[in-house]
């Protein structure tokens, strides 16, 4: 490891101007001293990647499911590249003969599978926009994207569900006028289905008769790099999603900047490769990777959309590649410790002699694959095989991995972990940290080698990018930044300052050029599942409850579920105890089990109301009879809320409740 530093210095900082904020000096990767690497020549364009690969690997297995025979999974069913290609030209001319042109918007809803990859790629043909549409957005964010469908939407006849996936096809006249809507099924339509979308003005079709629709050739558009590829929504952070513009150039320019950084560390792919494709296609960490694999023309199988059966499905495809989020892992690592407790004291006692010599042995400096042989052998080999047996990268992103975790699957997993960051404004990969490098545990790596990085001072938080442990809100610059907003200057120009993207997270600079996401400049935050919550928003809500006179929410990257401390209205809380035979004083009252139970209900019945997410709703309260103060310094002279303090006030309850799991 020594001390080695994977960052170049290639601007100077800049000192506080005009009330401007300083500027750290601008890094990029070591691995692009002498330049950002640039795309293949010719591969200008997300369907020049599946274009050249089909004509390079025509029989390699590119998309697969498993076989279902009797109820039962079997093996996995393969389609090549070729095969793929062939029915994503049918595709294509269907959404042609729709009357929808190069710039038109066909949305995608549903889980992953080989129809929604064909889907994308018709759209990548033709120069259409892939819109892709996840379920934690809603109904309601559908309507928004796509108007015409609204009152459909809304009826009864609509299976408005993730596993009853849809392409919806529009004609678009200027910025918002749609002329013709259509919605296709990946599977069959039931004659009861249509005939309730034609009484909305909306074609329905299956999977197959659309495809029949596609007999017709018509010439395909030329695409630039510049063109806008897809329209990515972000998790709606104070109010309504925001759509991410995303040109063919930025996905183009990550696929060189990942094969710059793979081949720097010997860890190239290759048409070997195997992914497994559960991450949602929606969320831009996983449509880059899949990607990446289709331009090395590897293989990528889909997982049966259910959460519980994913590692049996691993164990039939063994992918050599495992892309993941913190809950997962997290999974992952609460089963292994389990077995590991009840596996009797002389299997627990090898467990942790072989886990400390090869901890001991990484720690000085040797790679994974050579630090204890023996143990990897004798009692990490079975941890391997859960994941199929093959797996050699592990990539976690979408929010942090906790440092034990991290620590323990670079030790038992017989593979490199890796933990990365990325927003969909930057086309997900920014950082990444490094295999073998067990300094890097608890941070996201250096930066790719595609982008400039720089720390902007945030002085009203105390982060000063210029000291000596430099600390502020992280910036990027680069080809793979999005294109803006969709409809939505405004909110650009909030975060595109002379060419620097803001993400809003407050970094940390390490020794060795890795960055530590130690904070969120603006009070959102990501829970472990990776999904954005807008934390004032919803207080603003919740605040509406007339038994509570004020709530305090709280929620991290490690847990899945957000608390809250409230300030129960003491005469609605001592009349709910009185009708319930609830006896003692409002201080009392406050400490029963009951009345938490009530307030949780009371929040809930708001949440549903103003039609909250999922992850949304409080799963757990606080009730605190003495109101935020001053004098506490909880509250602002102009009483706003004082988060870092609250945080630390409440910090052995808040920790109470995570760990009793909500309950």
């Amino acid at each position: 490891m020594g001390d080695k530093k994977f960052i170049i210095e290639v601007e100077k900082a800049k000192e506080s101007v005009n009330g401007k904020p300083s500027m750290g000096p601008v890094y990029r990767s070591l691995f692009a001293k002498d330049g950002f690497p640039e795309p293949v020549e010719g591969l200008e364009s997300c369907w020049d990647v599946f274009r050249i690969s089909v004509e390079k690997y025509p029989g390699n297995r590119m998309l697969g499911r498993r076989e279902i025979v009797d109820g039962k999974p079997g093996k996995y069913l393969w389609s090549t590249y070729k095969e793929v290609y062939d029915i994503v030209m049918k595709v294509g001319f269907a959404i042609r003969s729709c009357g929808v042109e190069k710039g038109g918007r066909c949305g995608i809803y549903g889980i992953n599978c080989p129809e929604w990859i064909m889907s994308m790629e018709a759209c990548n043909a033709h120069g259409i926009y892939c819109v892709p549409l996840y379920d934690t957005l809603g109904a309601g964010a559908v309507l928004k994207t796509f108007p015409n469908t609204s009152e459909y939407v809304k009826s009864k006849s609509f299976s408005f569900s993730p596993y009853h996936p849809w392409l919806y096809v529009f004609v678009v006249q200027g910025i918002d006028e749609i002329l013709y809507a259509a919605i296709v099924s990946f599977g069959k339509v039931k004659p009861e289905e249509k005939e309730a979308a034609e009484k909305f003005g909306l074609a329905m079709y299956s999977w197959q008769e659309f495809l029949c629709m596609g007999e017709k050739e018509c010439e395909l558009p030329v695409t630039k790099k510049h063109d806008i590829s897809t329209i990515m929504y972000t998790s709606g952070t104070t109010g309504d999603p925001k759509g991410v513009m995303i040109s063919n150039d930025s996905i183009v320019t990550l696929i060189a900047g990942v094969k710059r950084l793979l081949g720097s560390v010997n860890e190239q792919l290759t048409d070997k490769d195997v992914y497994m494709s559960y991450l949602p296609l929606a969320h831009i960490f996983d449509r880059v990777i899949e990607e990446l694999f289709i331009h090395h023309g590897a293989a990528i199988g889909f997982w049966r959309g259910d959460v519980k059966l994913l590692i049996e499905d691993i164990g039939e495809l063994k992918p050599t590649i495992f892309c993941a989020v913190p809950r997962v892992l997290d999974r992952i690592y609460s089963g292994l410790t389990e077995k590991v407790a009840s596996g009797g004291f002389l299997k627990h006692k090898l467990f942790d002699i072989a886990y400390s010599l090869k901890l001991n042995s990484m720690k000085k400096g040797n790679k994974h694959e050579e630090a204890a042989p023996f143990c990897d052998k004798l009692v990490f080999n079975k941890v391997k095989q859960r994941l199929g047996g093959n797996v050699r990268l592990i990539l976690s992103g979408a929010a942090p991995l906790a440092t034990h975790v991290e620590s323990f699957l670079r030790v038992v997993a017989c593979a490199h972990v890796l933990q990365g960051y990325g927003l969909t404004e930057t086309c997900a990969g920014t950082f990444v940290s490094m295999p073998n490098e067990l300094s890097m545990l608890g941070t996201v790596g250096p930066p790719v080698p595609n982008v400039d990085v720089c720390l902007e001072s945030v002085p009203e938080m105390g982060y000063d990018a210029l000291s000596s442990t430099p600390r502020g809100e992280i910036c990027v610059r680069g080809k793979t930044l999005f294109q803006g907003y969709f409809k939505r200057e405004d909110l650009t120009k909030e975060v595109m300052i002379d060419g620097w993207f803001h993400t809003g997270d407050i970094g940390e600079w390490q020794p060795n050029g890795s960055m530590k996401i130690i904070d969120r400049k603006k009070n959102i935050f990501k829970l472990s599942q990776g999904e954005y919550v807008a934390v004032e928003n919803l207080e603003n809500i919740y605040g509406l409850v007339s038994a509570i006179d004020s709530v305090w929410i709280y929620g991290n990257s490690f847990e899945s579920f957000l608390i809250a401390v409230v300030n129960p209205n003491k005469q609605a809380l001592e009349r709910w105890a009185e009708d319930n035979g609830i006896v003692g004083d409002f201080d009392t009252v406050c400490g029963n089990s009951k009345a938490k139970e009530f307030i949780i209900g009371e929040l809930g019945k708001i949440g549903k109301e103003k039609k909250l997410k999922g992850f949304e709703f409080v799963r757990a309260v606080h009730l605190d009879p003495v109101p935020f103060d001053m004098e506490r310094d909880l509250l602002t002279p102009t009483y706003k809320k004082k988060r870092p303090q609250l945080l630390k006030y409440y910090q052995n309850i808040i920790d109470g409740m995570y760990k009793s799991g909500g309950k």
